[in-house]
């Protein structure tokens, strides 16, 4: 390990079920290790079941970073994740513990990983003239920006739209992968992922995510952050009594199946990840942890 270029991070990642939570927990019991959770939906408050969040007990045998630090009406941004998990990388190595940084938000992981620079917040009273024109409008204006390609998704997209046309184009930058950091990929095959998820899918709703769901709906709107959340915003045709409940479950697991593929995806990208194959062999996860921090 070259400390003259930074201290050690190792990165856990994953599809959505892939396990990275408990894989993550055991390194850092074996490494003295702390937790640094990157996921978009695990910073916010009340949101547990439909999450797959550690639990107490998990929290308790190791410290977890970046949990619940949010509440779920407000708005938070990969750069403002990013500002947070340095921090809280520095602030593990100064009590001479590993960080380990775990989650499925790609963005967030490689906001770190990539040391990205962000572009900044938008303008309220420019977003707010923005929101005002139709789809169309937007999609003229944001065809007219140099340099600017727009994908399939994009076009339908008002959020990406007014970004788009809010920054001018301009795109986030990435520097060279951080030195010093380990990343390690849990590898199933999409059918192997697509099993799990249905097993996990049967579990949250076992546990109550129904009434975690209704919970949030008292106290917060349909538009907030929260509810637009996978595993969330499935629910609302269900809670008007416009969906059955088998069409809401096979919506719920249409939602973390495609998920899942975004996730492959965006991790498959990244060539300095080293793949775990399943089921996981501990040995293997020691003998490379070990070469890392040690040879």
């Amino acid at each position: 390990m070259d400390t003259t270029n930074g201290k050690p991070l190792i990165v856990i990642v994953g599809e959505t079920a892939s396990g990275k939570t408990d894989l993550a927990i055991r390194i850092a019991v074996n490494f003295h290790g702390e937790i640094i959770c990157a996921d978009s939906s695990t910073i916010r408050q009340e949101l547990d079941i439909g999450t797959a969040k550690p639990t107490s007990s998990e929290r308790k045998k190791i410290p977890h970073h970046l949990l619940d630090i949010i509440n779920p009406d407000e708005d938070f941004s990969a750069a403002e994740f990013k500002k947070l998990a340095n921090r809280a990388i520095t602030d593990i190595h100064s009590r001479n513990r590993i960080p380990i940084l775990v989650g499925g938000s790609g963005l967030y992981v490689d906001s770190v990983l990539f040391d990205y620079s962000f572009l900044p917040k938008s303008n309220k009273k420019i977003r707010d003239a923005l929101n005002e024109l139709k789809l169309e409008e937007l999609r003229t204006r944001a065809n007219n920006i140099t340099g600017a390609k727009l994908k399939h998704d994009d076009l339908n997209n008002r959020h990406r739209l007014i970004r788009l046309i809010e920054v001018n184009g301009i795109k986030p930058e990435k520097k060279t992968i951080r030195k010093n950091t380990l990343i390690l990929g849990i590898k199933y095959t999409p059918q192997e992922i697509n099993d799990r998820i249905e097993k996990r899918m049967k579990s949250m709703l076992e546990k109550g995510l129904e009434k975690e769901v209704r919970d949030l709906t008292e106290k917060y709107s349909w538009s907030s952050p929260a509810l637009k959340s996978i595993n969330y915003i499935q629910w609302k045709e269900y809670i008007y009594g416009e969906e059955s409940y088998e069409e809401l479950c096979n919506k719920l697991l249409k939602a973390n199946k495609h998920l899942a593929k975004k996730q492959r995806t965006w991790f498959y990208r990244n060539k300095s990840i080293q793949w775990i194959s399943t089921p996981v062999k501990w040995s293997t996860v020691v003998e490379t942890i070990t070469t890392f921090l040690y040879s």
